[in-house]
């Protein structure tokens, strides 16, 4: 398929990350031939998210592939913590939650995509095309009738009763359809990095707050994926301080990681996540549907950005396998994916948006010891209650089951 310049397919799939990957998936496994397209050579990329968290673990379970999942290397967190000036807060329970997968999995994103990928070469009509970027669309009397994209062998045309935008927050398919994202702001930039992990080190994952400094520490087996939480446009102020202000701040968000802040030799051992939070007002036009951060791009509160391009693809494979058994998907057909995950879209970012605004920023400017709010407070000290941020973050609203057929080999 690779060196051909042409050919026909029921979708595209612009982009090869969670929502293109399982949308492409689902789709396939109901009897309908995708085509997924991803611009890189493989699926590793570093400082992505990395946690997938219960909602799609029950998808996964659906699929009958959860136990499977669970033999990549990972680690399951069943409870989070917070810390401020010190003190820890136990914040989240989830071995109280409903279903089968009663934890946070911490997979590096390319595993799981990779994972992903390989059971899909199971089903005959789905193919994944890498080192295949989208840079156009093709149009047919006002309707779009398939993308072009650029391979290594050069050019090539997809003519697709639908094209599925899941290329990201910065998606081609997005801007070539002509949709200009809502942008809700975000006051918060990210800086991820690596810390060496130590035998006795804790398990949890930690977020750590003291007086103007918000360090976030997931735990990667033999390291710790770190962010350093600044105000937007930060960075641009650390690097002028120079990296001996920068390991001193560090040192001093760590905790019990501050011995090994010298493992960041020089500003190339980071990478800066300038946080945007963003959604489209419309999602679909004749013949093309976004979804996944091309629709909606999410902030790393929470880190369920992951987990929302999972439920839509799951929405989406759900709503269209159908129609596209026929031919091609009606607009309102398109329209009804975003009619069922909109809500869940909009109430995830308000939180997001709020927490951002009204306890992140506020914390980053304070320069006197932060005092913890009340409903962590009433966590610490009633452990039942500990099951609804758990719910609101593992499981979250509207989640997805999976309703499309598997049809793949009829």
């Amino acid at each position: 398929m690779d060196s051909q310049k042409t050919l026909s397919t029921r979708v595209a799939i612009a982009g090869g990350g969670p929502a293109g990957i399982m949308c492409g998936f689902l789709l396939a496994r109901a009897g309908i031939d995708v085509v997924v397209l991803e611009k890189h050579k493989d699926f590793f990329r570093d400082f992505r998210g990395d946690t997938v968290h219960p909602s799609t673990l029950r998808a996964l379970n659906d699929l009958g592939l959860l136990e499977d999942f669970r033999k990549v290397p990972h680690q399951e967190l069943q409870d989070l913590a917070f810390e401020i000036e010190g003190v820890r807060y136990p914040v989240g329970d989830f071995r109280r939650l409903p279903g089968p997968a009663k934890f946070i999995a911490l997979m590096p994103q390319w595993d799981f995509l990779n994972f992903l990928a390989e059971k899909a070469k199971a089903f005959p009509r789905f193919h994944l095309m890498m080192e295949a970027k989208a840079t156009d669309l093709i149009e047919e009397n006002g309707c779009v009738a398939g993308l072009v994209a650029e391979t290594k062998d050069g050019p090539l045309r997809i003519a697709a009763d639908l094209v599925i935008g899941a290329d990201g927050r910065h998606s081609t398919i997005r801007e070539k359809a002509g949709f200009i994202p809502k942008d809700l702001g975000a006051p918060i930039d990210v800086v991820w990095l690596k810390l060496p992990r130590k035998p006795d080190d804790p398990q949890a994952v930690l977020g750590r707050a003291t007086a103007g400094l918000l360090f976030i520490m997931i735990d990667r087996g033999d390291y710790w994926q770190c962010a350093f939480v600044v105000p937007k446009g930060g960075f641009d102020k650390l690097k002028q301080e120079g990296i001996a202000a920068f390991h001193a701040r560090l040192k001093k968000a760590a905790g019990f990681a501050a011995d090994r802040i010298d493992a960041i030799r020089d500003f190339d051992d980071v990478s800066l996540l300038t946080v945007t939070v963003d959604r489209l007002e419309q999602w679909a036009r004749p013949g093309l549907l976004c979804i996944g951060d091309a629709a909606h791009a999410m902030s790393p509160v929470g880190g369920v950005g992951i987990n929302l391009a999972v439920q839509d693809a799951i929405a989406t494979a759900n709503l269209l396998w159908k129609p596209l058994t026929k031919g091609k998907p009606r607009l309102d057909d398109l329209n009804r994916v975003q009619a069922r995950r909109e809500f869940a879209v909009k109430a995830t970012q308000a939180v997001q948006v709020m927490v951002q605004n009204h306890s992140i920023a506020p914390a980053l400017e304070s320069t006197a010891p932060l005092k913890p709010p009340f409903l962590m407070r009433l966590l610490k000290a009633v452990p039942i209650l500990r099951v609804i941020p758990a719910y609101a973050a593992g499981i979250g609203v509207r989640p997805e089951r999976i309703h499309s057929p598997d049809r793949a080999r009829l």
